[in-house]
């Protein structure tokens, strides 16, 4: 006797096997999306919940949120301490949504002009500690050096300069 032809296929098992094998792919597929899109959702609403937790503590501390630098640096220990801890949370809450919302140019547009009044600061701590910064991602330090060198912030004085 003749043995029956077989087709390529059945050597892989039945078309409705394959069709169930094929289904199993694709859900796996949109499993992994899934946890994708979850992923950044879950870094969107951090860096929001960030920002906005820096934004009340900046209604909370107007003198910190527009610094009189000098006056702080007067004030002694435990306002600069303070103020560092008010500097450090914006620089983090920057690199969340910075990172969570590469995209869009307003997040970076409104750490920058936030930044801006902290320059002095962040060059007399960096000039005496240039570790300080390092704790910062590179993108972030990157960002402050470039923002201090557009503001003409130097050391040793670390002044505002005319933009």
């Amino acid at each position: 006797m003749s043995q029956p032809s077989i087709f390529w296929w059945q050597k892989y098992g039945t078309l409705a096997q394959m069709a169930q094998a094929a289904v199993a792919l694709l859900g796996f597929i949109a499993i992994l999306f899934q946890i994708n899109e979850i992923r950044s959702n879950n870094r969107a609403a951090s860096a929001r919940q960030a920002f906005l937790g820096y934004t009340d503590l900046a209604f909370k501390n107007p003198k910190f949120s527009a610094p009189d630098y000098e006056a702080i640096k007067a004030a002694g220990h435990d306002e600069s301490v303070q103020y560092e801890s008010f500097v450090a949370y914006f620089l983090y809450t920057c690199e969340e949504t910075t990172a969570a919302f590469a995209d869009k140019r307003e997040w970076t547009a409104s750490c920058d002009y936030d930044l801006k009044p902290h320059l002095p600061f962040l060059c007399e701590k960096s000039n005496a500690e240039p570790a300080y910064l390092e704790t910062y991602r590179t993108d972030t330090q990157q960002w402050v050096k470039a923002s201090m060198k557009t503001a003409s912030v130097t050391p040793p004085d670390c002044k505002l300069g005319k933009t």
